[in-house]
């Protein structure tokens, strides 16, 4: 039988609520039985004192104990003198007229009945000044407490009484017995209330438990749409919290994969359709096999090329296969080996292209074929997103630790709300999906990757030329 956290939690609750009761109520019952024996033993020593005062009244009288030796019996009336009044004589009114008033007079004590006056009795001990037995009925603990007795200042014996070790009498058995009940009885109640406020705090509990549970279920199967309700600040609230945070992540991430998958999957469709058109028309006679033919087709498969080779040098940049060769090179050459390569280009487009680098003797600690690759993504961004008759200025700048390359180019420029998706993979800031312009838009996010495995930043925001303007910061290295 397979039970639930929250009749689990029940029985623990209640596990720990009946093993409290039922140690209160036995610490209480005994307790009680040690009070209360201790305040027999308390009330039976006022008649010790009573007791006392009688024996040395008749050892002023007779000057010795051998009164004691002679009658033995007088000691068992000294004894019941000496308890207190067991039964209060009736009213006036009450005594019948054929009984003696002698029967109820009241200057004298009533005895005790004959059963508790033995029980007294029997536990009493007298001891003479030599602390001999003169009254016991057994062997007297050596240290029992006595009540020394004095005629004219000296100690004339010892008067002791052995306390009770149980309670025997039938009335003081009765109220014990109704404490017991009454403990029981309590505890009873105590227990049931226990049930029930531990089956109300278990549901309670294990409710968002049980929200959280279903939930969860469903995010398995792929809804990442379900929330559940944050209704409290303890650790269940924090736990939905985090739920609520993990759930909207996935959902964000199933959404930026299907963007992913329809994003990558148009990329490769226009280049194959374009070449499924070319080919087919060759097979159909339409066009010719010449130069121009073959190199659209040529053009093309460059274009798929590229577009394969950004998307497996990205892979390999999440999965972190992407190997860096890292030593401590000169930034400043490596910028300047790049532009090299591009400064025809820019050349050919009518693109003013500015160098103005503070720092050349910058010296960072990094893959120079990386740099190399991050710095060309960037001119070939800048080269194919700039109108012609453009400029782009490239500032190096280094500033204590820090190096900084900043990318600025003219017109056209990006709006504000765009420039935190530049580097998104596959975004394009023109709506169109028309590609004749650019590549796949995988550029910049491969060089996020690359700056930030450098532990650098890469940022952007508008141009004082109008365009845009690209700031890389990389940690260098002091010489």
């Amino acid at each position: 039988m397979k039970i639930g956290v929250t009749h689990k939690l029940f029985l623990v609750i209640l596990t720990a609520a009946i093993l409290a009761v039922v140690s209160s109520a036995l610490i209480m019952q005994w307790s009680l039985s040690r009070g209360f024996l201790a305040f027999v033993n308390s009330m039976e020593k006022k008649g010790i004192s009573r007791l006392a005062a009688e024996l040395e009244e008749n050892y002023r009288t007779e000057q010795s104990w051998d009164f004691l030796r002679r009658d033995p019996a007088r000691w068992r009336s000294l004894v019941v003198a000496s308890l207190p009044d067991a039964v209060p004589p009736p009213p006036e009114d009450k005594i019948s007229p054929d009984v003696s008033r002698k029967h109820f007079d009241t200057d004298k004590p009533r005895p005790l009945p004959p059963h508790l006056a033995r029980q007294f009795d029997q536990r009493l001990f007298l001891l003479d000044a030599d602390r001999r037995a003169l009254i016991d009925h057994g062997e007297v603990p050596v240290d029992t407490a006595t009540t020394p007795l004095h005629f004219q200042g000296k100690v004339i014996g010892y008067l002791g009484l052995l306390p009770r070790k149980n309670i025997s009498d039938a009335p003081q058995q009765r109220f014990l017995k109704e404490q017991r009940t009454a403990f029981v009885l309590v505890a009873a109640v105590v227990v049931l209330l226990s049930a029930l406020v531990s089956l109300l705090l278990a549901r309670r509990l294990v409710r968002p438990l049980r929200v959280l549970a279903q939930a969860t279920h469903q995010l398995a199967v792929g809804s990442f749409a379900v929330r559940v309700p944050v209704t409290s600040r303890d650790e269940l609230g924090q736990l939905a919290n985090d739920f609520n945070a993990l759930a909207l992540a996935l959902e964000k991430s199933e959404l930026t994969r299907r963007h992913w998958v329809a994003d990558i999957s148009h990329e490769l469709r226009t280049p194959l359709a374009i070449l499924q058109g070319e080919i087919e028309a060759l097979q159909d006679g339409i066009r010719q096999p010449n130069y121009a033919t073959i190199h659209s087709l040529h053009s093309e498969v460059l274009r798929l090329s590229r577009l394969v080779d950004d998307l497996y040098q990205l892979s390999l940049s999440d999965v972190g296969a992407l190997t860096y060769k890292k030593t401590e090179l000169n930034l400043a050459a490596v910028l300047a080996e790049s532009i090299g390569v591009y400064r025809v280009k820019f050349l050919s487009k009518k693109i003013l292209l500015k160098e103005n680098s503070t720092g050349k003797g910058a010296v960072v600690f990094g893959d120079q074929e990386r740099l190399h690759q991050l710095f060309t993504n960037l001119l070939d961004n800048a080269l194919k997103y700039t109108d012609s008759g453009g400029e782009l200025e490239i500032v190096l700048q280094q500033f204590g630790t820090m190096v900084t390359v900043d990318f600025m180019d003219s017109v056209p420029g990006v709006a504000s709300p765009d420039l935190d998706k530049l580097f998104a993979r596959l975004y394009r800031v023109e709506s169109s999906r028309n590609r004749s312009n650019g590549g796949a838009g995988l550029g910049l996010s491969i060089c996020r990757n690359i700056v930030e495995a450098h532990e650098g930043s890469i940022t952007a925001q508008g141009s004082p030329l109008g365009g845009l303007w690209v700031r890389i910061e990389l940690p260098g290295v002091k010489v």
